[in-house]
């Protein structure tokens, strides 16, 4: 479908259109990342602006976009004489999650550029996207390597290919957005504090208004041109104004008044380093020059602390993200000052309060104001989610856990945990290469060139390579894991006030599973059977949430559990071959239930043994009678037993356990 979607006529949204139009406005912002949950909008609303968008003047030919009065002096496809240029629409780019390095940065001939000396670079998406959009949707889901390589583009305004000593630079100055459903996963906070602004966004819970969001979908889904025209006037007159704002941008006045409530409300709320004092300026300026002022006031600082900080303040990872507004009020009203608040305009309205267009057009009733989260009716876009944060003391104390992996050599998604054949990291050897050649092995190159030089009528200095001398670097470093919890939560656990102690550890694992990369999958068993309380999935909060709600009591049913993982592994292992699985049982061992209940865990327990399932088993037992059946079970996991204690990472007597296991599996 060629016609976009008129952003003018997305109903709501509020803090999503706002945060977008601002980095329209002023792009050094940073981008904008949207958080919601599936079916909100968030690839609508990107899309749109891209039509809204001015066009941009370029260098005819020039395959990296540069502007005819000032070009690039590096461009790749310079040196550029001065004079006319072509308008084009500025580009919306997207960036697939299955995207290579190379498709992403651009791809320069190895073996021309050995060979020849010649730089043959093919340019990939950050050329193609500079000076317009770079549209990531499912952010979370692309590979950490990936990410860096992107927003180290954005934060230089240039992107770097480097093979061997032959580099390519070239300018790379875009908006960048990325859309991400939280419940397939989070970002790490590295690469969260890289986007400008993030809000969140959810369907509206107010009738009126998801009726106005279907009749809108429906009209234009029957006559797409048509459902525009009735727009273009309202797209045009948004069009103007985003003009209009980049052309006050300079003339906007940062005051000493602003700059210190800024200061202070970033140190209130504990933010690391200086990027968001950064950012709250810059967005604070853009939301001036929105609003057609000259003068940053009080109310820009405040609406760019709840654009700007949610995601960038101090907070576990399984924390409610969002800002406690009445600490906000507090802070901007202790730091205020005169200086920086003149009148705003008295009329409010789209010229002088800061608002974008309300989508009143020719299809619906008027919404309300977008530059005013709190006043939003449908409360489907929130850049703040209130100062509620969800505790795990209920749980028992989070503590750091020791180092747990799969043993051997993997090949699975990029990640943190066990070692694996990756794309990144150190180069442990050379091969001939499968496809195209990606990172080059040079010492092991030279050596299958240089005895043919002579053959090849090479008798003085320089060498001869060929397309059968390259060698392709092999790299190891770490990959992510299917972590698979299997709770005990039966009767023998709670009943010894256990089970605190027990969520604690787990929830230990959990934020050590959120830092490495892995998938999480939660099975508990209680009673007379097991129940797979959370498929595997990259939220690792998702599984936080359902260990609090964890219920207690009954029997054992030991077996029960471990044929559930069985089944689980199964079906996973189909789903995604190359991801490897660690088995972390959580159990005291007491089967009970049914006819010989610890054979038959034995039994089960088997199975996962003669699959070779990494495992560990975390042992609960406590009191001055012990019975050992954590580590039998361990056993015939062929895994490993540690206990609570030993678990943590500052346990010398788990670390010796550890080895001797490993080293009774190995023999």
């Amino acid at each position: 479908m060629n016609t976009a979607y008129p952003f003018t006529a997305i109903v709501g949204m509020d803090d999503l259109r706002l945060g977008l139009l601002l980095n329209a406005v002023s792009p050094a912002v940073g981008g904008v990342l949207v958080r919601g949950e599936k079916g909100t909008a968030k690839s609508t609303a990107v899309r749109a602006l891209s039509a809204l968008l001015p066009e941009v003047a370029v260098v005819a030919g020039c395959r990296f976009s540069c502007a005819p009065g000032a070009p690039d002096p590096a461009c790749p496809d310079g040196p550029h004489e001065d004079g006319g240029g072509t308008a084009r629409p500025a580009r919306m780019v997207e960036l697939p999650v299955g995207a290579s390095e190379d498709r992403l940065v651009g791809a320069l001939d190895i073996e021309r550029a050995l060979a020849e000396g010649v730089k043959a670079f093919e340019p990939g998406l950050l050329a193609d996207a500079h000076r317009g959009i770079l549209y990531v949707d499912e952010v979370n889901l692309l590979h950490d390597h990936l990410v860096d390589l992107l927003l180290d583009a954005a934060a230089m305004g240039a992107s770097y290919v480097e093979r061997e000593g032959v580099s390519v630079r070239h300018a790379a100055r875009f908006l960048l957005v990325g859309t991400m459903n939280p419940e397939e996963g989070e970002l790490r906070p590295q690469l969260l504090d890289r986007f400008g602004l993030t809000v969140e966004v959810a369907a509206s819970r107010e009738p009126d208004q998801r009726v106005e969001v279907v009749r809108r979908r429906l009209a234009y889904d029957d006559d797409p041109a048509g459902f525009a025209a009735k727009w273009a006037g309202e797209e045009d007159a948004l069009r103007a104004r985003i003009v209009a704002a980049r052309a006050l941008l300079p003339e906007v006045r940062l005051g000493d008044a602003a700059l210190r409530q800024i200061a202070a409300t970033c140190a209130a709320f504990e933010v690391d380093g200086m990027r968001a004092d950064i950012v709250m300026a810059r967005t604070a300026t853009a939301l001036a020059s929105w609003a057609g002022r000259t003068d940053v006031i009080a109310e820009d600082v405040r609406q760019a602390a709840l654009l700007a900080l949610p995601h960038r303040r101090r907070r576990n990872p399984f924390d409610a993200p969002g800002l406690d507004e009445d600490k906000l009020d507090e802070t901007l009203q202790e730091f205020g000052g005169e200086d920086d608040d003149p009148d705003p305009d008295p009329d409010g309205g789209p010229d002088g309060g800061g608002q974008p267009p309300q989508g009143d057009g020719p299809d619906g009733p008027e919404d309300t104001d977008p530059a005013q989260p709190e006043a939003s009716e449908g409360g489907e876009s929130k850049a703040s989610a209130g100062s509620g944060e969800r505790s795990a003391a209920s749980a028992g104390e989070p503590f750091r856990t020791k180092m747990l992996s799969v043993p051997g050599l993997g090949a699975g998604a990029a990640g943190r945990r066990s070692r694996a054949r990756t794309e990144h990291g150190r180069t442990t050897g050379a091969r001939r290469p499968r496809g195209a050649l990606t990172k080059l092995h040079l010492a092991a190159t030279v050596q299958a060139a240089a005895p043919h030089q002579r053959a090849r009528g090479r008798s003085g200095p320089g060498l001869v390579v060929r397309r059968d001398d390259l060698r392709q670097a092999t790299r190891e470093g770490r990959e992510g894991n299917l972590v698979l919890f299997v709770v005990d939560a039966s009767g023998s656990m709670a009943a010894r006030r256990r089970m605190s102690a027990v969520k604690g550890a787990v929830l230990s694992l959990l934020l050590d599973a959120y830092q490495r990369r892995d998938k999480v999958g939660l099975i508990t068993f209680r009673g007379k059977d097991a129940e797979l309380a959370l498929p595997p999935t990259s939220s690792v909060d998702a599984a936080a949430a359902r260990l609090e709600q964890l219920p207690t009591g009954g029997r054992t049913p030991l077996a029960a559990g471990l044929l559930k993982a069985h089944d689980v592994l199964r079906v996973e292992r189909l789903r995604d071959p190359s991801r490897r699985a660690l088995l972390v049982v959580v159990t005291d061992g007491r089967a009970t239930g049914g006819v010989d209940p610890v054979a038959l865990g034995a039994r089960a327990a088997r199975l996962h043994e003669v699959e070779g399932t990494a495992s560990v088993v975390v042992d609960c037992e406590s009191g001055p009678v012990r019975l050992g059946l954590a580590s039998a079970l361990a056993y015939e996991l062929g895994g490993t037993a540690v206990t609570l204690d030993e678990l943590r990472a500052d346990s010398i007597a788990g670390l010796v356990k550890d080895v001797q296991t490993s080293n009774r599996r190995a023999a």
